[in-house]
């Protein structure tokens, strides 16, 4: 209001009406109220001159005047209302005009007028608008009211008798039509209409009831509940109302009370009604510091009481020694990894905005030092030859202790320099994270060790997915640590923890009556008159935070007078804006802060969860005084949080939902002016954050409407998230510039950047989901789309890769090989070297799978003599991988298969050793998956369980569970190699079925065969018969014939020991003949054996040795392998070798 506060008395001086000074005091009229005045409230104060009442009246215009020319209050010009209109029509009106003088109709009209304002004032209802012989009335505008549909329906009822009950020469009747809805209201006079559908359907049941009746709609009837007795008319027909219309008929008052359910959320109120609940905590304290470590899931309904009882536990604690950690979860920030932690840090630190990195790492170094182990402790103190806690040495050395990788992870989390600690260590983003995740959890060890701690995570409901991961670790650890965790968060939230032995849930319940009524005495500070105290019990139903918000509000109304130790009431209970919701009585106290308070609040709610001065006052615009006087009623209300003081102060709203009731009212044009005035103070205030929460920008210029400003941030902040490894976030970000794009038009630009979205989607959804997830196809099939449409671009070449790679992975190799083969066409076209190493490489590994194996040597080959490391740097951030990995990986297996096993085994070698040298994970677990199946299929079963085993530790420290179930399913065969088949069995079945959960088909019948290995060698042949059974049901569905021969080889052979020879030798031939077609040699060479044993044991043992001798004589490597062994025994067995 002008700028500052208004000093009521000094304002009724220049008026020249300082005699109603005490009249406003006694009333609790202030700046804030003032404003708000109507003609009503004066005449209720003692104001009864009405030359009085209107020159407060035109000042208070003028008051309102000043404020709307305020750049931070013209802001709104209008809100968003739930609104209940009533429509009230005079019957018979038209017989009525013609039966009658217009004089006489005119005082009747009047008459009716009159009667209808009378019992609408009463219920403080507002008349907007006389219409001839109808009236348009409003509950809830322009003060609200928690009751306004009851309001309503009890004023129709009354409005009925009171204007059948005229004594007039005609009898006159009314109808009434009553609908509640969310509106659009303000920017002009209080008379002005309301826009929205919610006065046309009052209209139209008003015109559907009958004489002397009101209509109601569906929502006024969920509303009022059970107050009244109705007459229920089921759908009806309401002229331009589409769809089923319900209306119910308002018959009278019933004898039951209402009910409020509890929607919003919960505040810190005196703890009271909480004694079982807080005492089962304590226990749970007492077993933590015992070092049986334990977790609490505290859970209930929005206001229940939550925050406060976690707050009441650390009250009981104060005088104990501990640590006491919390964690906020905020609904903005739920794709901003460990965003609770970092602010949580930042907070311990001391950090200030305008503090230069190294004083951030100074008080960094201190946080840390402050929090070192006791053990430590002591052996510094040793080392300084004392134990003083003082000891400028001991000091000195802590902080030494503390610096190096642990200090550069937690200083990278926050955005801070490291130097070369965390680059020399070259660390993949995954193993980063995961680096990261445990040096959090060291930190919180290294607390418990030395006090127990209470460590609270609010609000988990919105957690993000990586804090989600560090609390599942949280839980695990703090097994054997003294802490005690307490997570809380609403009934939707779906939590894994309940069923560990160290882990308790523990669900709020509302309130009895005896337990409101304390609470709201104890808000009130003293007594409340039992007549008020009941009226408030009755409207509460238990929930804490509405007793508290209703109390409040009473204690605000001014209609209390103080008697020193107990409050009085100066008059019946008045209609208070007691909460039918949590937003309703939210709503209620900001009206009442007024409209300079208010609109700061939307500013602030916009903003987010907490917001600093600075950035406020960037927004706002307006002077510093009117700011800091908003922000004061705002705090003395109860509503924000005041942390530090001005102009370094930051606020927090008092719950999350009190920022959605502020925000909520806001309509979209100057929400979306809010959001791109915060978007643009951030970059020009703000710049450090572009980079370390681009997310931030992005949301805030999405809900401005500022698509394009959205979507390059929403790209960056994908991008960061990707090469942080947190692929969840990535995901979801990603995901949201892609709805960001739908809103531009459909142009060759717009379709290139979601080019770019559904690649970069593609690729991390590889890592999300897996290589052959639905999902991940979906991202690859629209990118492959657009591709084509934007002329098949060399600048996205990683789309046909990626898409041809999940088709193979999935077993679609016909689909697999029209991508390869287009790809190279393209790139042979355009004498593209980059997509010809892509193409080269997809065909050859399509290639292999089918069993093409002189072909897919061919192109890998091709593949790695044309990749050059420098000229094709980019292909491995397209791809994300390194080609010449890939390509020698796949060639291994090639080479095994067409008889060079030594070669294949060096191959395989000299692409893990690349993968390493370049500390790649998805290279590296690409190689050893590879490299892992190679040896397999050697048979050097020492060198493959080691394999296995650093396949399984790259795949868990990564989250590859593709390639985890791959090295799971080798470890399982190495068991059963080694005699000990219970375990290997296990361990192949959970290989298998975590194999087939990532939807991949390739390998899948090597590994069938593997289990079908098994039961031979546990004797269980038929079993063994009908997996080789399903497995060559999937290469004749896939086409993946790389190991059809041998499938048909290991049928042969379980088929012979049954002594089905003539079945065994078909089975055998045809292994050998597709051995010879795809010039396979190795499966050659185990075919004839096979086939030449059979021979053999049937006393042809020239014919056996006729046909194994030249297989073994082709090959030049590989001797000590045991397939050459193998043959060369049974050569020799069989008397004589032949070479080729």
């Amino acid at each position: 209001m002008g700028g500052t506060r208004v000093d009521i008395a000094s304002w009724l001086h220049r008026l020249g009406l300082q005699q109603y000074d005490q009249a406003f005091r006694d009333n609790a009229i202030d700046a804030s109220v003032l404003p708000e005045l109507t003609a009503d409230d004066l005449r209720d104060i003692g104001v009864d001159l009405v030359g009085h009442r209107r020159k407060l009246l035109a000042a208070i215009s003028a008051l309102r005047s000043n404020t709307a020319s305020d750049p931070v209050a013209s802001a709104a010009g209008g809100e968003r209302r739930h609104l209940t209109v009533m429509f009230c029509d005079l019957v018979g009106s038209t017989a009525l005009s013609v039966r009658r003088d217009p004089e006489d109709l005119r005082d009747l009209i009047g008459a009716y007028h009159h009667a209808v304002a009378e019992v609408v004032r009463r219920f403080a209802g507002f008349v907007a608008r006389y219409m001839g012989d109808g009236i348009l009335i409003y509950f809830g505008y322009p003060h609200a009211h928690e009751d306004d549909a009851e309001r309503a329906a009890r004023c129709a009822l009354a409005v009925l008798e009171s204007v059948s009950g005229l004594k007039l020469a005609e009898e006159l009747r009314a109808r009434i039509g009553i609908a509640t809805g969310t509106v659009v209201v303000g920017g002009g006079a209080p008379e002005h209409d309301v826009v929205g559908e919610t006065p046309n359907l009052a209209s139209r049941l008003q015109s559907l009831a009958e004489p002397n009746t009101v209509l109601i709609d569906e929502n006024t009837r969920r509303l009022i509940g059970g107050l009244f007795e109705y007459h229920d008319l089921g759908a009806v027909e309401a002229r331009g109302f589409t769809g089923i219309v319900s209306a119910w008929q308002v018959l009278r008052p019933s004898a039951v009370e209402s009910r409020f359910e509890a929607l919003r959320a919960s505040s810190p109120t005196p703890l009271v009604g909480r004694g079982e609940e807080l005492e089962f905590l304590l226990w749970r304290w007492e077993r933590a510091k015992k070092g049986e470590g334990q977790a609490v899931l505290l859970s209930g309904e929005p206001g229940i009481g939550k925050s406060r009882i976690t707050t009441a536990v650390a009250e009981r604690l104060h005088e104990q020694p501990h640590h006491h950690l919390r964690y906020f979860c905020a609904p903005h920030h739920q794709d901003t990894p460990l965003h609770p932690v970092i602010t949580h840090l930042e907070h311990a630190a001391g950090f200030s905005r305008d503090d230069p990195p190294a004083a951030k790492l100074e008080k960094l170094r201190r946080l840390f030092g402050q929090g070192r182990l006791g053990h430590l402790r002591r052996r510094v103190a040793a080392h300084a030859g004392q134990r003083s806690r003082n000891s400028e040495q001991e000091t000195e050395l802590l902080l030494l202790a503390v610096a190096g990788v642990r200090q550069a992870l937690i200083a990278d989390l926050l955005s801070l320099p490291t130097g070369s600690a965390l680059s020399e260590m070259n660390l993949s983003p995954q193993r980063k994270k995961e680096r990261t995740l445990e040096a959090l959890l060291g930190l919180l060890e290294d607390l418990s060790r030395k006090r127990p701690v209470l460590m609270v995570f609010e609000d988990v409901h919105w957690i993000d997915p990586t804090s989600r991961e560090l609390l599942d670790l949280t839980i695990e650890r703090i097994r054997r640590l003294p802490v005690l965790l307490i997570i809380t968060f609403r009934p939707e939230f779906s939590e894994a923890w309940s069923g560990a032995a160290h882990v308790s849930a523990l669900l709020l319940n509302r309130l009895d009556t005896d337990e409101g009524t304390v609470l709201a005495e104890m808000v009130a500070g003293k007594a409340l008159p039992d007549e008020l105290v009941s009226h408030i019990a009755a409207r509460t139903d238990g929930v804490p935070l509405f007793v508290e918000e209703l109390t409040r509000a009473v204690l605000e109304s001014g209609f209390l007078h103080d008697e020193g130790d107990c409050y009085g009431l100066d008059r019946k209970i008045p209609s208070f804006a007691i909460p039918l919701s949590l937003h309703a009585s939210l709503l209620a106290r900001l009206d009442r802060l007024g409209p300079i308070a208010k609109e700061i609040a939307q500013i602030g709610a916009a903003i987010g969860r907490d917001f600093s001065y600075e950035l406020l006052a960037a927004v706002a615009q307006c002077g510093e005084a009117v700011l800091q006087d908003a922000l004061g009623w705002l705090v003395d209300a109860g509503l924000v949080f005041q942390r530090g003081t001005f102009p370094d102060a930051t606020f927090l709203f008092k719950h999350a939902l009190v920022q959605d009731a502020a925000y909520g009212t806001l309509l979209r044009g100057p929400r979306q002016a809010l959001h791109a005035q915060i978007a643009g103070a951030l970059e020009t205030q703000l710049p450090e954050l572009i980079d370390s929460q681009p997310e931030l920008f992005a949301q805030h210029f999405a809900e401005a409407g500022l698509v394009e400003n959205s979507i390059a941030y929403w790209g960056k902040a994908g991008y960061r998230s990707a090469t942080r490894s947190a692929m969840a976030e990535a995901a979801a970000q990603l995901r949201k510039g892609l709805d960001q794009l739908t809103l531009l038009p459909d142009t060759p630009e717009r379709r290139r950047q979601e080019l770019e979205f559904w690649s970069a989607l593609g690729a991390v959804l590889l890592a999300v989901k897996g290589q052959a997830a639905p999902e991940t196809g979906d991202a690859y099939a629209r990118a492959q789309e657009l591709w084509e449409h934007l002329g098949s671009s060399s600048e996205f070449l990683q789309v046909p890769y990626g898409h041809s790679r999940y088709h193979a992975v999935r077993g679609e190799l016909d689909l697999a090989r029209r991508l390869d083969e287009d790809l190279l066409d393209l790139s042979r076209r355009r004498n593209d070297s980059a997509g010809l190493v892509l193409g080269h490489m997809s065909a050859g590994r399509t290639l292999m799978y089918a069993g093409e194996f002189a072909s897919s040597r061919s192109h890998l080959e091709t593949a790695l003599t044309l990749h050059d490391p420098i000229i094709h740097n980019s292909l491995v951030h397209q791809i994300g991988n390194y080609p010449q990995v890939v390509a020698q990986a796949s060639l291994a297996i090639v080479l095994f298969c067409l008889g060079f096993p030594d070669w294949a085994v060096v191959r395989s070698n000299t692409a893990i050793a690349e993968a390493r040298r370049r500390s790649h994970p998805t290279a590296l677990a690409v190689s050893l998956s590879d490299g892992t199946l190679l040896l397999s299929l050697v048979g050097d079963d020492a060198a493959l369980d080691e394999r296995a085993d650093k396949l399984i530790s790259v795949a868990a420290e990564q989250d590859f569970p593709l390639w985890g179930a791959q090295g799971t399913l080798y470890q399982g065969w190495v068991r059963v190699k080694n005699g000990d088949l219970a375990e290997g069995i296990s361990l192949l079945r959970s290989g298998a079925n975590a194999y087939r959960a990532t939807w991949a088909e390739a390998w899948t019948p090597y590994y069938i065969a593997l289990l079908a290995r098994t039961c031979g060698i546990s004797g269980k042949i038929e079993e063994g018969v009908t997996l080789l059974d399903e497995a060559l049901q999937i290469v004749k569905r896939t086409g993946e014939r790389w190991f059809a021969a041998e499938l048909n080889r290991e049928k042969g052979r379980l088929l012979h020991r049954r002594g089905h020879a003539e079945a065994a030798e078909e089975l055998y031939r045809q292994a050998l003949s597709i051995a010879e077609e795809q010039g396979a040699k190795l499966w050659e060479l185990r075919a004839a054996a096979s086939l030449a044993r059979l021979r053999c044991d049937q006393g042809r043992c020239g014919e056996a040795r006729d046909l194994l001798a030249p297989v073994y004589g082709w090959f030049t490597e590989g001797f000590d392998t045991p397939d050459l062994k193998e043959a060369k025994a049974l050569l020799d067995e069989l008397g004589g070798i032949e070479r080729a």
